[in-house]
């Protein structure tokens, strides 16, 4: 039996429900809603509700956009002829945030993983090869986690562009040490890969 009102009982459920909160960490987000002002708590509230309504996936890369085109497709200073495949939209923010990359992006929408029943008809990867087919591709950079299901994305989209389209140069993000990291403090997968994506300086 609860100890709470039904309707303080169901927010902490739905709370409890978002990535990274716990039953704890969930009622404490719900009893700042019960003491902020009526106009925050339905400020969030609105701020919800118009994300669910206006934002959905951008026709050409499936990043999340609020019309029928999102902004970076949309962006003529961007360079067309270079695609980078990620798994999430939340993974288009983080490189974005780098200035490194001046291309368009295609988002998979997740990864390869037989065994939670994600096959290649459930990501985007018909459309990314459809894409560039159609459309004057020079590098598509692969650029899925450096995990078992990022990597054996990456694998199967290689191999399917380098069959499809042999002239397209395909390549991976380098993966190695972190910045400020310790050699002793890195595993032998991360230290291995260090050394076989060493330049020259």
């Amino acid at each position: 039996m609860t100890v709470y009102a039904p309707p303080v009982q169901r927010l902490i459920t739905e709370l409890s429900k978002l990535p990274g909160v716990g039953g704890r960490t969930a009622q404490r987000l719900a009893f700042h809603l019960l003491r902020a002002s009526d106009e925050d708590a339905l400020a969030l509230a609105e701020a919800i509700r118009e994300v669910k309504a206006r934002i959905g996936l951008c026709e050409t890369c499936f990043n999340l956009s609020d019309g029928p085109i999102c902004r970076i497709c949309a962006d003529a200073r961007r360079d067309p002829e270079l695609i980078c495949v990620v798994e999430e939209p939340s993974d288009v923010i983080s490189i974005e945030r780098t200035h490194e990359f001046r291309g368009r992006y295609h988002v998979l929408g997740g990864a390869l993983s037989p065994i939670d029943g994600v096959d290649p008809e459930d990501l985007k990867i018909a459309e990314l090869y459809r894409r560039v087919g159609s459309d004057t591709i020079r590098e598509v950079v692969i650029a899925t986690n450096p995990t078992t299901t990022g990597e054996a994305t990456a694998l199967h989209i290689a191999e399917g562009l380098r069959e499809q389209s042999p002239g397209i140069t395909v390549t991976r993000l380098a993966s190695g040490l972190p910045v400020g990291a310790d050699l002793e403090y890195a595993d032998e997968l991360t230290l291995g890969r260090a050394f076989a994506g060493r330049r020259a300086v």
